[in-house]
């Protein structure tokens, strides 16, 4: 990979949300746990040089609570999300078909989702030039607000199958 080129894609599964019988899955909120663990990985975005160009995100109450957290974080540095509707309960093809869409001038991508898409996604995209610890432990167990950190150097529209160095996968409790 050439490093002039690469490109980072970030995989937010939303933070811990809570469940209320009367309240309809797409509308749950995040948990107390979740107001307080989803803005731990805005910090580590901005401590570890990895702000996005562009955040995708689920329209679901959590993820759009997620990326609240995130964003303030991330504060002047963060970019208007965008709502995609899509993301709810997506699978890993139909995440995949809206991040090769993306448009080119931006270089590094955040996606906050839901399971089992953005866990089966992190595995379809993962190079064998992955951290294999990375790799083990998203494989093995993604918690709320886990996040898988990429990198590529291809276009958007050609990633695939393989294509992505996993080069992190995060988790932060408070």
């Amino acid at each position: 990979m050439s490093s002039h080129h690469l490109k980072r894609l970030m995989l937010l599964r939303h933070a811990k949300s809570d469940w209320h019988s009367d309240v309809p899955d797409h509308e749950r909120p995040l948990s107390s746990r979740g107001h307080r663990d989803a803005p731990l990985m805005g910090q580590w975005m901005v401590e570890n040089d990895a702000v996005p160009d562009l955040i995708l995100v689920s329209s679901a109450l959590r993820a759009r609570q997620t990326c609240t957290w995130v964003c303030k974080e991330l504060g002047e540095k963060a970019p208007t999300p965008k709502l995609e509707d899509g993301l709810y309960a997506a699978s890993a093809s139909s995440i995949l078909a809206l991040i090769n869409h993306v448009q080119e001038t931006v270089t590094s991508l955040l996606v906050i989702a839901h399971l089992p898409g953005v866990q089966n996604l992190a595995m379809q995209l993962a190079s064998t030039d992955s951290s294999e610890d990375a790799v083990v432990d998203l494989a093995s167990h993604y918690p709320t607000a886990g996040l898988t950190v990429m990198r590529h150097d291809l276009s958007w529209a050609e990633l695939d199958r393989r294509d992505a160095e996993v080069t992190d996968f995060v988790v932060r409790r408070a």
